[in-house]
């Protein structure tokens, strides 16, 4: 059948707030032009993120109900920590309340000043908790990541001669540790090769360094690996996960994407010693090592969660549903990063937005007409997110996993196509105040 349907029935239903364009405008204003401060209920489709937003299956809400909710020694992490062991062949499995808890317990431990931390591209709270730590975050991309149109199979691939470069100029003694982000998620959503994985870490035994990953799409990058990388096909997603994890020597994991539950994260390490002091950091700040800042309840969604995600009829749909925004706007002449990624859409600004230069922010110009116009909460990537290190001026679509049907999915398609139309009355944007790291959450912005 040429037809991928939803591998799943929905048993539960959440009414949609319809909203006109007036209150939706007012709720911009009240908001300081930031999407990230609009109340939920005034989003019609809300694309924000596909972090902690997916709909959970009724055997997770089953494992809710039969959680152990004990403070040590918990039923509920005994079946977490199995499920992870099988999945990634990790023994030291530390649960955290959410990815950037992860890397903050990483980060104190390994950053430090003069330290500096490559990958293929850090995201927002990775790259400001390895500053926070005093230490230095450098993307190292290939150069077709960089460029919407490439349709490369593997854009989100690290480069392997500027890591080779990067570590004679910098020293291997001032880099703690080689990250890659599978999916890459600051690029546009774009899979990382196995091969590309296994070239890494010779140069990570090369210069004697661990590898990393920041796997919070580890599945959907594993099922683009299958789909895309020549001798792979015939394998399961799941062995393919498992040969991921076993080159890297640690991994930060957000629950919240492909654990497909709301609230969760995962640090896992090979390391002795590192483990024994990121165990204890996590007594300090999460809670105690069996539960980790998490109710039972969440340990048990995520066990299951962990498991559902490997389906791969469920991957299929996954891919395609995002494959089919990314193509229905293409057709219409709207630029897009090419190829389409697996969680979400990101629409070229720079492109979509031509009179407005990167100092007038038009990725966040075009969220706020996105909204404006149909009620669509949208997450720029860009020069507000990152500030002179963006190399792509960009709008990201992030589809919440088991959420949308294709109505909702058209009815985006319209919207954006019906602002693309009048996009040359989009007005450019300036901060009017700021904090001092991840500004893109809490800044404030006015038209100009």
């Amino acid at each position: 059948m040429k037809t991928i349907i939803e591998p799943f029935r929905i048993k539960v239903v959440e009414p949609i707030k319809m909203t006109t364009p007036a209150e939706r405008e007012a709720a911009l204003q009240k908001a300081g032009m930031n999407l990230f401060l609009i109340p939920a209920e005034d989003v019609l489709i809300d694309l924000l993120t596909d972090s902690g937003t997916g709909a959970m299956s009724s055997e997770q809400w089953a494992g809710v109900m039969r959680a152990d909710e004990s403070y040590a020694g918990a039923k509920s992490y005994y079946r977490f920590e199995a499920r992870m062991c099988e999945l990634t062949g990790f023994e030291h499995i530390l649960p955290t309340h959410q990815g950037r808890a992860s890397e903050r317990i990483l980060f104190e431990l390994v950053g430090g000043k003069g330290k500096v931390v490559p990958n293929n591209n850090h995201f927002d709270t990775t790259r400001a908790n390895i500053e926070h730590s005093g230490a230095e975050a450098v993307d190292l991309v290939v150069d077709e990541g960089k460029d919407p149109r490439n349709r490369a199979p593997f854009k989100g691939n690290l480069d392997v001669t500027k890591l080779e470069r990067f570590f004679e100029e910098v020293g291997a003694d001032r880099v703690p540790l080689v990250m890659i982000t599978v999916t890459n998620n600051s690029g546009g959503g774009q899979p990382v090769s196995l091969q590309n994985i296994r070239e890494v870490k010779e140069v990570c035994r090369k210069y004697d360094k661990p590898l990393f990953l920041d796997a919070c799409r580890f599945a959907e990058n594993a099922y683009f690996i299958k789909l895309r990388e020549k001798g792979q096909g015939d394998r399961s997603v799941t062995s393919i996960v498992r040969e991921m994890f076993e080159l890297a020597d640690g991994a930060t994991i957000s629950a919240k994407k492909d654990g497909i539950v709301n609230i969760g994260g995962v640090l896992l390490l090979r390391d002795d010693e590192l483990y024994r002091q990121a165990r204890n950091l996590l007594i300090l700040t999460e809670g105690f090592p069996t539960y980790g800042g998490l109710a039972g309840r969440d340990l048990e969604a995520m066990a299951q969660g962990f498991e559902e995600v490997l389906h791969e009829d469920y991957l299929a749909y996954r891919l395609r549903s995002t494959e089919y925004l990314g193509e229905k706007l293409l057709a219409m002449g709207i630029q897009i990063v090419e190829p389409p990624g697996g969680h979400a859409i990101y629409i070229d600004a720079k492109e979509f937005c031509p009179p407005l230069p990167p100092e007038r922010f038009p990725g966040h110009a075009l969220a706020c007409a996105l909204y404006r116009h149909g009620g669509i909460r949208t997450c720029e990537i860009g020069s507000v997110m990152f500030g002179k290190a963006a190399t792509m001026e960009l709008v990201r679509m992030a589809i919440p996993r088991r959420v949308y049907t294709q109505s909702h999915v058209d009815y985006v398609v319209e919207v954006v196509g019906e602002v693309f139309d009048r996009r040359r009355t989009l007005r450019g944007m300036r901060i009017v105040s700021e904090p001092a790291t991840l500004r893109h959450f809490t800044a404030s912005f006015e038209e100009i």
